[in-house]
């Protein structure tokens, strides 16, 4: 019974094989030393083992943790911060997109268009995966649709995905463990929409010493 916890389930659905201990702990949200005595533990018991990064050996015991996890959030809807862990645990690649990206591009310093009561988490996607996304959000309990974000009056859940298909190869850098479309095709979507992005802008210039013009001028006011 030991094993039936919080952190040590976490730990099991967001492992990916060679995972470092430092990226499993930024997956799921937990401090480096808590995530690493929980390995020990969980690789004494034989459930994981280290070798130049962290595998899973018992895939049963995984799949017992996933069962777990999927009934208590479709009886508990996940916190915010718990939506921007579940996405890790479905083994398909994805990436932060959109709102999200600048969210995560700013490190959580710029937010836009979401309140507590209404959080859609916008997730670029394989256009082969999309069933799979759909099948893996729904034995969550959590809303998902395609694109376009779900009206909130028709669901209680704070919390929604929002997915965007690609048929392209998915390229993603990580930022504070969070897989995200690139900074340039981030700073292209603000730039489309810049009079929603300019405090956003200013801060990707000073974060990542981007030449970005981030100072709005408003055409209403030149002569």
């Amino acid at each position: 019974m030991e094993y039936v916890d919080e952190t040590a389930a976490k730990i099991m659905l967001a492992v990916r094989p060679g995972d470092s201990i430092r990226r499993i702990a930024q997956k799921i949200d937990g401090s480096y030393s808590w995530v690493y005595d929980w390995i020990e533990r969980l690789e004494e018991a034989g459930l994981v083992r280290r070798d130049n990064g962290v595998y899973i050996e018992d895939y049963t015991i995984r799949d017992r943790y996933h069962e777990m996890v999927a009934t208590i959030s479709r009886s508990i809807p996940p916190s915010i911060d718990e939506a921007y862990v579940i996405p890790h645990f479905a083994g398909m690649p994805f990436a932060y997109t959109k709102i999200d990206s600048v969210y995560v591009w700013t490190n959580g310093g710029y937010q836009i268009a979401r309140g507590h009561d209404d959080y859609p988490i916008f997730i670029q996607v394989a256009d082969q995966d999309v069933d799979r996304w759909m099948a893996f959000f729904d034995e969550f309990g959590v809303p998902c649709t395609i694109e376009d974000r779900p009206d909130p009056t028709d669901y209680d859940a704070t919390v929604s995905y929002v997915l965007f298909p690609t048929t392209k190869p998915i390229t993603r850098e990580w930022v504070d463990g969070n897989p995200v479309i690139a900074l340039d095709e981030t700073i292209d979507h603000m730039m489309e929409h810049r009079v929603n992005y300019e405090p956003a802008l200013e801060i990707i210039a000073d974060e990542y010493d981007r030449d970005i013009d981030a100072v709005h001028e408003d055409p209403r006011l030149k002569p």
